[in-house]
C-alpha cells in the first residue's frame, strides 16, 4: 500500500529538501506552504501521514492539529517539525493531538524512520474490540475512550499508551520498556513519554475520584 504524506512547511528550500527525501524513500507527497492550504488539503483528501510546521502563516500546525482532532475527527497521525524545543511548546502540541514531535535541524532519514513507524502502528491498531479497566472503556474498533460512560478528549499517541498499559493490567511496565513499545528503536527525549503520560492522567483521572494511571516508584506505570 503506497503511504501518501502532507507537508505543511514554509520554508521553501527545506520543503524542498524534505520533499525528495521522502519521495526518493517511495512515499507520495503533497506539499502546501502555508496553515489554510494545508488545513483544507488535510480535511478534504486522504493521507496517512501529516507533517507540520508549527510557526505558519495563515493558520500556526497546532491550529491545524486541533482542528483535525475536534472538527474533522481525525486520528491520522501528525508529526510537528518546528525550532522551538521548549517543554511547554511540546505539552501544547501533544495537547492539540500530535503524535510525535521533530525538533529542527533534524535528520530527513530520522523523519523518513518517524514517518514508517507511525505508519506502521497506525495501520495495525484497528482490531474491532474493547479493552476495559474499572469504568475506563478503550473502543478499538473507534479509537474512543470512555469513563464512567463519559467520551474523553484523548491524543492518539495517548491512546496508544492506554492500549498498551490497559492490555496488560495491573501490570506494572517500566517507562524504558513503554518507550519502546510506542516507538520502537526510534527513541524520542526523554521529557516526550512524561508529556504524553502528564496529558493522559488530565483526560483520565483529573475529572474523576479514583486515580487510574498509577506511577510505582522505581518501577513504572501502571493502570488498575
Amino acid at each position: 500500500m503506497n503511504t501518501k504524506i502532507l507537508l505543511v512547511e514554509d520554508n521553501a528550500v527545506l520543503a524542498d529538501t524534505v520533499v525528495e527525501h521522502l519521495e526518493d524513500a517511495g512515499f507520495i507527497v503533497d506539499y502546501a506552504a502555508d496553515g489554510i492550504t494545508g488545513l483544507h488539503l488535510a480535511v478534504t483528501e486522504s493521507f496517512d501521514v501529516l507533517v507540520l510546521d508549527v510557526m505558519l502563516p495563515g493558520i500556526d500546525g497546532f491550529g491545524i492539529c486541533q482542528k483535525i482532532r475536534d472538527e474533522a475527527k481525525s486520528d491520522v497521525p501528525i508529526i510537528f517539525l518546528t525550532a522551538r524545543d521548549q517543554i511547554d511548546d511540546k505539552l501544547i502540541g501533544f495537547d492539540s493531538g500530535a503524535d510525535d514531535y521533530l525538533v529542527k535541524p533534524f535528520n530527513p532519514d530520522e523523519l523518513i524512520a518517524r514517518v514508517n513507524s507511525l505508519v506502521k502502528r497506525y495501520r495495525g491498531e484497528f482490531n474491532k474490540k474493547q479493552l476495559v479497566v474499572d469504568d475506563l472503556i478503550l473502543d478499538m474498533d473507534t479509537m474512543q475512550v470512555y469513563r464512567a460512560g463519559k467520551l474523553l478528549k484523548v491524543s492518539p499517541t495517548g491512546i496508544r499508551i492506554l492500549k498498551i498499559l490497559m492490555g496488560q493490567s495491573p501490570k506494572v511496565i517500566s517507562k524504558e520498556r513503554l518507550s519502546e513499545m510506542l516507538w520502537d528503536d526510534l527513541l524520542p527525549e526523554s521529557d516526550v513519554l512524561r508529556s504524553h503520560l502528564y496529558l493522559l492522567r488530565k483526560a483520565v483521572d483529573k475529572s474523576f475520584k479514583r486515580t487510574l494511571i498509577q506511577t510505582v516508584p522505581g518501577l513504572g506505570v501502571k493502570i488498575e
